[in-house]
């Protein structure tokens, strides 16, 4: 089992930033890529960027390429999204979530934290 748990939420004024934090627990960290995942009201949670275990490789999605960036730290064992230029629509819950699967694959992800919210006004 690996616990998940976000931080870094909040509100923000568009084109602000805001940097969430996901601290892991319980299994070899370094064993999982790690992904982050959004979901808003009314639609499907979507993988939003993924790295792989050693960070070597990234994922990004269309809507947030050029804008977010996703990172690791093996030895505290957290995954970061900075989050630049943010827009209304970048307004979701974001969850952080591990798998021992593709890190670019939105299935197969098995651990999530609680999600923490983040609300983008214009």
């Amino acid at each position: 089992q690996v616990q998940l748990v976000e931080s870094g939420g909040g509100l923000v004024q568009a084109g602000g930033s805001l940097r969430l934090s996901c601290a892991a627990s319980g299994r070899t960290f370094s064993n999982y890529n790690m992904g982050w995942f959004r979901q808003a009201p009314g639609k499907e949670r979507e993988l939003s960027a993924s790295i792989s275990r050693n960070g070597g490789s990234t994922y990004y999605a269309d809507s947030v390429k050029g804008r977010f960036t996703i990172s690791r730290d093996n030895a505290k064992n957290t995954v970061y999204l900075q989050m630049n230029s943010l827009k209304p629509e970048d307004t979701a819950v974001y969850y952080c979530a591990a798998t021992r699967g593709t890190y670019y694959i939105r299935l197969g992800y098995d651990y999530w934290g609680q999600g923490t919210q983040v609300t983008v006004s214009s």
